[in-house]
């Protein structure tokens, strides 16, 4: 798994290169502006969130000795939390509403990479593709906070907060590289199918997760660029994955009719 994750990591190395030599920028305009916007839209719910949620945390110790400690650490708390769910919400809002638009763009790479094939995509419309990333990202978002909201709580723990802290980014990181993947994936599989194939790729989802966590972390810049630059990577390397697993038919021989979902 180790090197699916490096792999999934380095997809990102080609990533601005590519975005300008087959000229993508310009299906971005609508999600950068989706990512803009819920992304100040989660940093404003954090900051009017956190307080009261530190609040109620610190009302939470009964005993005088150790209040004010206990005071400043449900501080710290009620922001973590704010912000751990938060990035979990934002992250599954602009994947779900960016996929009609995400789907052009991961169908040119995989036309630069491969060529003219004789392979047969689904085809699917505007609405079909949006129905299918809220699907997608409703299911991730579920089974995310079924796995986060444990680690959570496990992680007020003196002592295992850094462990858990670790475990939660990467899971959000695989949630997302989970939604990225899925926009080259909608025209080769079913929700299904989709949901097995990446279950075999799981570095490769983390990897390409894990970066676009990061860029999160930049200022205003990060949630303007992340999903330029994650999808084409994404992109990248699953359509790699769909050839080495010769799920793209690259012989009239081979060629396989795919029917709507």
């Amino acid at each position: 798994m180790l090197k699916a994750i490096f792999k999934g990591i380095k997809a990102y190395a080609g990533a601005l290169r590519l975005l300008s030599q087959l000229k993508l920028w310009k299906y971005f305009a609508i999600p950068i502006g989706i990512s803009f916007f819920t992304g100040i839209a989660c940093i404003a719910l954090a900051y009017t969130l956190s307080t009261p949620i530190g609040s109620f945390i610190d009302q939470l110790w009964i005993w005088e000795w150790g209040a004010e400690t206990f005071a400043t650490i449900s501080r710290f708390l009620g922001g973590f939390i704010v912000l751990v769910f938060g990035l979990i919400l934002y992250k599954h809002i602009i994947l779900a509403l960016s996929a009609p638009f995400m789907s052009p763009v991961s169908e040119r790479i995989e036309k630069h990479i491969l060529g003219e094939t004789n392979h047969h995509h689904r085809k699917t419309n505007f609405s079909q593709q949006l129905v299918r990333g809220v699907r997608i990202n409703i299911r991730n978002l579920f089974k995310e906070f079924l796995f986060v909201i444990p680690l959570v709580v496990i992680g007020l723990i003196p002592g295992v907060g850094i462990i858990t802290t670790m475990l939660i980014f990467l899971i959000q990181a695989y949630y997302v590289g989970f939604g990225n993947m899925d926009y080259t994936m909608e025209r080769h599989f079913s929700y299904k199918e989709s949901i097995n194939f990446v279950g075999k790729h799981k570095g490769t989802a983390i990897g390409n997760g894990i970066v676009f966590m990061l860029m999160l972390f930049i200022p205003i810049i990060g949630i303007i660029i992340v999903l330029p630059i994650s999808v084409v990577a994404a992109s990248t390397e699953t359509v790699t994955l769909l050839k080495q697993e010769a799920v793209i038919a690259e012989s009239i021989a081979v060629k396989k009719e795919i029917t709507n979902q």
